[in-house]
């Protein structure tokens, strides 16, 4: 390939945007000495990212469609970088919470925007190699977030894991102006902004519900109103995409079983494996007593078999229906997960490392025939919608995930993560409980509803995976 640099200019964004879900995790009990963070406002900081990106993802997609994918990528890697700044320089929990919801704002930018650029940019072998490397460089960002984060955190403070990416963002926006083409969207795509105020309300409110219910009761209006509120948003939704001419998400889709199984699967997927990373950090630091790199370093077994597994399954596993992948995949990670609800009082962080590398193992083996599934599962012309819907699932299923796992371990430790360790150990035991139980859940509905496709020629086969490469 004889023109790196527009994969750089995608590669920077993807790197960022991605590590950015999970780098904070080790920087949570910092957090909380310097701004005096309470147990829900840690809660906001993890989730408010994951929510504002799934929540924008697909209504961003399509204005890339309308004003340009080099325009919308450009603004989304902006937004990051000032966001970024701003919850370095945060002051307050607050500040930095407002600063994290921007960033997932750029964030949806960004990630729908860069493949849309890879296409244009290259032909091809080119476009095959792009690809590839941009798949390379999403797991590279799974495995070094946890190792980034604690030694930005240790060596120089948490508001460098933050601060580093204006510097990132300032060189991919320079690499993407002077080497990507400016590309122009359809002026005639109409945005359904509607349909994205409706999903917009329906997420924060579930998400808002789940955490307040970990601080106050469930009868406080402070739970029971948003969860309301978020159940008639979701009626607005579906009568809003049943009635606009071009919807931000096609209802019809849902009619297809393949399509149903493997969203659901997406999103219980991230709940199960990843929704658990910010209690287990806090009680590794705090009560543990580990620094933020000790506490990367026992992540790491984790990000490295989701890294490597991967590769073996595009070399190995093309032969392996989806179906049977991905439920497979979901059964490693329930195990994994009732593997790591073991922890007693006097438990040291290793007890956690065999169920890390069992979910490391079944995330490598579920995600990455997740897109292609979907790809084959749709009708050509919804193919981007349905990468986004895809994708939005991942996120949104994190974000609640965090907030309801975070209302079992506060019922269960109403002191916190400091409080008696046997409260401690039974609460985090209980929340990995119901974690394997969302991901056999998971299991069961993949293999459930998700159809093994027939064997198809050649041709369609490549049409297949471009599109599914296209879509990731």
């Amino acid at each position: 390939m004889r023109n790196w640099w527009p994969l750089t200019a995608v590669g920077l964004g993807a790197f960022m945007l991605l590590i950015d879900v999970t780098i904070v995790n080790v920087a949570l009990p910092d957090m909380t000495a310097d701004l005096g963070a309470s147990f829900g406002e840690l809660q906001w900081v993890v989730d408010i990212y994951a929510l504002t990106l799934a929540a924008c993802l697909l209504g961003i997609g399509a204005l890339g469609d309308r004003l340009g994918h080099r325009r919308v990528y450009i603004a989304g890697l902006t937004i990051f970088g000032l966001a970024s700044l701003g919850c370095a320089l945060a002051p307050s929990t607050a500040l930095l919470i407002t600063g994290r919801a921007v960033q997932g704002v750029g964030a949806a930018a960004m990630f729908a925007a860069n493949l849309a650029l890879l296409s244009t940019a290259y032909q091809g072998r080119d476009r095959a190699v792009a690809f590839g490397v941009w798949g390379a460089v999403n797991g590279a960002a799974a495995a070094a977030g946890p190792i980034i984060g604690g030694l930005l955190t240790q060596h120089f403070g948490w508001e460098w894991i933050f601060a580093v990416n204006v510097p990132v963002a300032v060189v991919a926006i320079v690499i993407t102006w002077r080497t990507i083409a400016q590309d122009h969207g359809s002026r005639y795509r109409r945005l359904d902004l509607p349909g994205l105020a409706a999903f917009t309300v329906t997420a924060a409110g579930l998400t808002y519900g789940l955490i307040r219910s970990s601080e106050v009761s469930w009868a406080d209006p402070q739970v029971w109103a948003p969860l309301v509120l978020a159940a008639v948003a979701l009626g607005a939704f579906i009568a809003v995409e049943h009635r606009v001419a071009a919807p931000m998400l096609d209802l019809a889709l849902f009619r297809n079983r393949t399509f149903v199984g493997l969203v659901t699967g997406a999103a219980l997927l991230s709940a199960g494996a990843w929704a658990m990373f910010p209690y287990v950090s806090l009680w590794m630091q705090s009560s543990l007593g580990l620094g933020p790199v000790a506490t990367g370093l026992v992540f790491m077994p984790m990000s490295l078999v989701s890294f490597v597994v991967p590769l073996l399954m595009g070399k190995f596993g093309h032969a392996i229906a989806p179906r049977y992948s991905v439920s497979l995949g979901l059964l490693f990670i329930a195990v994994g997960a009732f593997l790591q609800a073991r922890v007693h009082p006097d438990s040291t962080a290793t007890v956690l490392i065999p169920g890390m590398v069992c979910i490391g193992l079944g995330a490598g083996l579920s995600l990455p025939p997740l897109s292609s599934a979907v790809m084959g599962a749709v009708p050509h012309e919804r193919a981007g919608m349905a990468g986004g819907a895809l994708n939005s699932a991942r996120q949104l299923g994190l974000a609640i995930g965090v907030a309801l796992l975070g209302a079992v371990f506060s019922a269960l430790a109403p002191g916190g993560i400091t409080g008696p360790s046997p409260s401690v150990a039974a609460a985090l035991n209980t929340s990995y409980a119901v974690a394997g139980v969302v991901a056999f859940v998971g299991a069961a509905v993949v293999f459930t509803l998700v159809r093994t496709p027939r064997p198809r020629t050649e041709e369609q086969r490549s049409a297949a995976g471009e599109r599914a490469a296209r879509s990731r």
